[in-house]
This record gives structure tokens, sequence and C-alpha cells, in this order.
């Protein structure tokens, strides 16, 4: 049996220049690729951390191989982490993180979450709901400028549950005048103070549950800061005084459980 695409040709000129048209697209889609690069100040910043000792590796943090791709995504020395703060906090699944993220997360526990959470509730914070490496764009669009999720530079952060068994959701508890919405609102305006980019509800219509923090560099000399919505305009609460043994309210509310 024969194939035959017509007595002019036409048939086969066709398939020439299909394959023709298939070769500069495969030259054009190679080129693309081959012009991303990652920035160099993400690997320097990765790789002076993991030499500077900051980060320890244990049961909790753990090197995994490096990503490379598609295009810019990835890290060179990613870290699996399943706890932070030494294992005291707990991630619902584990993490992949760049280096410099892992300390700052720490700092930001230790210092800012678990005494707000203590001022608040009366106890710790031992588990946090949160999502961090994605290959993707910036809100998932098609084109644009990636996302610090795809350079495991990002942390979103969903809920926190406490050593009591509460849990504060962002999407649930960060309106309101609640001790869960005093908690939530203190602690993301101080995130300001550690991160370089920290977003939540209200800053634009994809941040309503959850917060987004990240170490992306917005300047050469990294000073500039995003921070949103801007920390002046967070309505903050003050916790009252416990009321019974039961809880703690907000000064607004003269206290939760009365």
């Amino acid at each position: 049996m024969s194939f035959a695409f017509g007595r002019d040709g036409s048939g086969l000129r066709a398939l020439k220049w299909l394959g023709v048209a298939v070769l500069i697209l495969s030259i054009a889609a190679c080129g693309r690729y081959a012009y991303q690069r990652r920035e160099q100040w993400r690997s320097d910043l990765e790789a002076r951390c993991m030499s500077s000792g900051a980060v320890q590796m244990t049961r909790h943090v753990q090197r995994v191989g490096g990503i490379s791709g598609p295009g810019t995504c990835g890290m060179d020395y990613p870290l699996r982490v399943s706890a932070q703060a030494g294992g005291q906090v707990a991630y619902s699944r584990p993490q992949t993180l760049a280096c410099q993220m892992v300390p700052t997360v720490d700092r930001w526990i230790d210092n800012v979450v678990q005494p707000a959470a203590q001022r608040w509730f009366g106890a710790g914070v031992t588990e946090v709901r949160a999502g961090s490496y994605s290959c993707r764009s910036i809100r998932g669009a098609r084109s644009g400028r990636m996302s610090e999720h795809s350079f495991g530079n990002a942390l979103d952060v969903f809920a926190f549950v406490l050593s009591s068994g509460h849990t504060v959701v962002v999407r649930q508890h960060w309106r309101g005048e609640t001790a869960e919405s005093g908690f939530l609102r203190e602690i993301f305006v101080r995130a300001c103070d550690h991160f370089t980019t920290v977003l939540g509800p209200g800053a634009d219509p994809f941040h309503y549950d959850h917060f987004h923090l990240d170490l992306a560099r917005h300047d050469p000399r990294w000073t500039r800061r995003v921070c949103r919505p801007r920390p002046e305009t967070v309505q903050m609460l003050q916790p009252a005084a416990p009321s019974g043994t039961f809880g703690w309210g907000t000064g607004r509310s003269q206290g939760l459980f009365r």
C-alpha cells in the first residue's frame, strides 16, 4: 500500500514546510529556556547560608537533591523541613525551602509567634499549616515574573494549631475582634520586621486566606520591604486580663468568655 500526496507534489511540499515549522519552534523553545537563568544572588544567598552554619541538619531539617528547572525554578541546596524551632513547631506536611528561609522562620516563630500565642491564649503553637515550593509565576498567571515560591524563598501560612488543641485559621479569624484576630494581626505586622515581603488578607484578592512570607530582593541593597496591608492600616487589638480559667479576651470586647 502506498500513500500519494497528489500529482503536483503539494502534499510533499506541505510535509516539508511542516517539518521546517517544527524545527523553528523547537529552536525557539530551546532558546527561550537557554536564556532563562536563575539570578546569581539566589545561588550566592543559599551558599552563604549553608556555609554559615545557620541551619543544622537534623531529623526535622534534611538536605535533598538540587532542583534545576523547568526554566529558572529550583534551588541549589533545597531543604526538606518537617518542623521549625528545633522541632518544637511541626508543619502539617513537610516543606521544601531554601536555606535562608529556615532560620528566618525560626526567628519569627521564637520571637513573635510563640510570645503572642502565650499572651492571647496562654498556650504555645505546636503546628503550622503551610505551603512552600511551587514552580509558577506570581498569582499563578501564565506569564510574568516568577513567584518566590519557585525558588523555595517563600512560605504561605494558613493556620496555627495550639497546644490546647485550638486552631487559629487566617481565613476564618482575621476579621473580627476576637483573641484569634488579635493574635493574627500582631504576628502579621511583626512579620514585616523579619521578611522582605509580607502579604495577607486585604493585600489583594489572592491572599484572603493566608500570610505570604518571603525574602525577595526588592532592591540591590536589600533595604526595601513590601508589607501589605500596610501595618499602620491594620486595626490592632490588645489582650484583656484572663477571664476565669478558660482563656484570654481582647481589650475591646473585655474578655472573650465573659
